[in-house]
């Protein structure tokens, strides 16, 4: 099974993922997965990470999540890329696998495409290399690879998984932070993809609300929600 939530925060919105109310978890196994959309936040100092990748490895599931624009790129991007389920992920341990952007995954028979990464509103309020990394934003490179793997793929997911939203999406969500409505290149490049390939549904973090868009895509943040077949 699989399932998806939003932002994690390193810990500060970790009680959703308590058994209180992720009750589902109690029957899971390790072949079982939540996605965690980005702000995932517990690679961040090694001092800190250390007891956290051991509470996720006691947990009955493995933890897979995108990047989110609070994300510690220098402490990600140390770990060795490897291929998982045909996409590269950084394997921060064997209970948490970092889902690199414009990735196809197979997993349970569904293809995931997989796309971190979103402009931080308070960037003016941290300090690079120590509370903010320009990384947090896509690289010509990493767009271009999305691009090729879905056109290896025919332009057919079955999920899509992202850290922000199209600019479409952005517009309607009526979200109580005016500037979370500004489209910049990685929402229009989302734009782009959303028109074109065919996909069930689109979930993503971010804006710290849960809402339902259009029966297709979804703003997760406290909600925990099972993917379908």
């Amino acid at each position: 099974m699989i399932y998806v939530t939003g932002d994690t925060h390193g810990g500060i919105d970790i009680s959703k993922l308590s058994d209180k109310y992720f009750k589902e978890q109690t029957s899971l196994t390790k072949q079982d997965y939540l996605i965690i959309a980005g702000d995932f936040g517990f690679i961040w100092e090694k001092k800190v990470q250390e007891y956290w990748v051991n509470w996720f490895e006691g947990k009955n599931f493995t933890t897979l999540f995108v990047d989110g624009n609070h994300e510690n790129f220098d402490l990600i991007n140390s770990y060795k890329t490897e291929l998982w389920n045909n996409g590269k992920i950084h394997k921060i341990s064997n209970s948490i696998k970092h889902l690199t952007r414009g990735q196809i995954f197979t997993i349970d028979n569904r293809k995931i495409f997989s796309f971190g990464g979103a402009r931080s509103i308070d960037k003016a309020l941290r300090r690079e290399g120590v509370s903010w990394w320009k990384e947090e934003m896509p690289s010509k490179e990493e767009y271009n690879e999305a691009i090729e793997n879905l056109n290896k793929n025919d332009w057919k997911v079955d999920y899509i998984i992202t850290h922000t939203a199209p600019t479409s999406i952005i517009h309607v969500m009526e979200t109580d932070h005016e500037v979370y409505n500004k489209e910049n290149e990685l929402s229009d490049f989302l734009e782009e993809i959303e028109k074109k390939v065919k996909y069930k549904k689109w979930f993503f973090g971010h804006y710290h609300l849960d809402k339902n868009i259009n029966n297709k895509c979804y703003a997760l943040y406290q909600n925990i929600i099972k993917l379908d077949i």
